[in-house]
């Protein structure tokens, strides 16, 4: 098979691991930066250019677009999709993840359990949205933050009220959550791919921090995951029509809980702490997955 890699980086470690494991099994890549890729967007005769040429037709694109470039990387998967083009996740699929509210308020609308959340823009009862999600502590993220950046532990009262007042000063949409007190600083972090969790691990902030992100120093070790929390991760990546996604999950005393799912998941800190050849299994789903004459089957 053709396959081309969207990134715009490909030195990053998933885009080469999923190269070399797309090549050990005797496919041609191709990387392909989505923001130097323009399209004719026309019925009879739809493509994709990149740099000055027609690129050719790709049995899969696996889409390796970070926040910053969702709205126009997802736009050239959309691209290659009308071309007929497999997709290892589709575009809507994506930017229904990257939207933290309406990917919360889907996987609420399937009962699948959560953090207590509040959602706001320009709150005029900052008091009323305290006590909404349980009262201090709680935590404040930027709805358009990433990689633990935005993301505020207010310890008290007070200083809930001054994070969110400052947020709403830039003008910002917030999320404001329970604090999950016992997870202590660590999630589990579960790479889905279809209907099944071919990988967990357990991942723990820095002290002093209570953000388990590593690319905020956090460690990561491998971790058993119970049935609940099996079914839980497929379930959160199929309601967002991902097949392959990273979900974040933390265990509360009332149960596992939902913190978020990602589209594009790192796979350095998983495949080196389990010594799961994770990018090979992204391979092979594609391969089971394209074929000639591939169409979607949901619309944008």
């Amino acid at each position: 098979m053709k396959i081309a890699i969207l990134s715009r980086d490909a030195t990053l470690y998933s885009c080469r691991r999923l190269r070399e494991a797309a090549l050990a099994r005797g496919h041609q890549v191709e990387i392909v930066d989505p923001l130097s890729c323009y399209m004719n967007i026309n019925p009879a005769s739809a493509a994709v250019h990149y740099r000055g040429e027609l690129l050719p037709h790709f049995d899969a694109v696996i889409p390796r677009i970070g926040p910053a470039t969702t709205f126009y990387g997802t736009a050239v998967l959309r691209q290659f999709e009308m071309c007929g083009s497999y997709p290892l996740n589709e575009s809507v699929a994506i930017t229904r993840a990257r939207d933290k509210l309406r990917s919360l308020q889907l996987l609420a609308r399937q009962g699948i359990d959560m953090p207590v959340t509040g959602f706001a823009h320009s709150p005029d009862d900052t008091h009323d949205l305290i006590e909404m999600v349980g009262g201090a502590p709680l935590v404040v993220k930027l709805v358009e933050g990433t990689q633990g950046i935005g993301v505020v532990l207010a310890e008290t009262r007070q200083a809930a009220e001054s994070v969110i007042d400052a947020f709403r000063g830039l003008n910002a949409h917030i999320l404001v959550q329970e604090f999950i007190k016992e997870a202590q600083g660590r999630d589990i972090r579960c790479l889905v791919i279809g209907d099944r969790v071919v990988a967990a691990i357990e991942r723990a902030a820095k002290e002093g921090d209570f953000r388990s992100n590593l690319h905020r120093g956090g460690c990561a070790r491998c971790v058993e995951i119970t049935p609940r929390e099996r079914v839980m991760a497929v379930r959160a990546a199929a309601t967002l029509g991902l097949d392959v996604a990273g979900v974040d999950i933390l265990r509360a005393q009332r149960g596992p809980l939902v913190m978020e799912v990602n589209a594009s998941p790192g796979l350095e800190g998983i495949e080196k702490t389990t010594g799961l050849n994770i990018a090979t299994m992204m391979i092979e789903w594609i391969e089971q997955h394209a074929r000639p004459g591939f169409s979607l089957k949901t619309g944008g």
